[in-house]
């Protein structure tokens, strides 16, 4: 089994919902997104999916995202946009372009992540 990853990032504001404390106050993170990608078989060149390919596909996913306030985008009406939610997001919207997708992390802080996978 081959793994592959590609690190991104984007900026965005938003607030949680349903929560107590100072995140249900508009805020902003500079985002840190980690993509990975599993499968078994190479093609010809012996690549499992070119990375020029992947940070494209990455990219167009986080341009929804940047610089924008999270909560008025419609994927996120009635949702509470935690980091949690966000790496489901764009994981689900991956997963369609790039069925090797397997998990997405999402870093709020240097110290703080949330990961969206699914079982196999």
């Amino acid at each position: 089994m081959y793994e592959l990853k590609v690190e991104s990032s984007f900026s965005a504001a938003h607030h949680l919902l349903n929560y107590n404390g100072e995140c249900e106050n508009q805020h902003g993170h500079n985002w840190k997104v980690e993509a990975y990608f599993r499968g078994s078989e190479l093609d010809k060149s012996n690549l499992l999916i070119d990375f020029k390919i992947l940070k494209k596909h990455v990219k167009a996913i986080l341009d929804l995202l940047d610089h924008k306030d999270i909560n008025t985008l419609a994927e996120f009406q009635n949702q509470s946009p935690s980091s949690e939610f966000i790496s489901k997001f764009i994981y689900k919207k991956l997963k369609q372009e790039i069925p090797h997708t397997y998990k997405i992390s999402v870093w709020e802080t240097e110290k703080a992540c949330a990961s969206y996978f699914e079982e196999e």
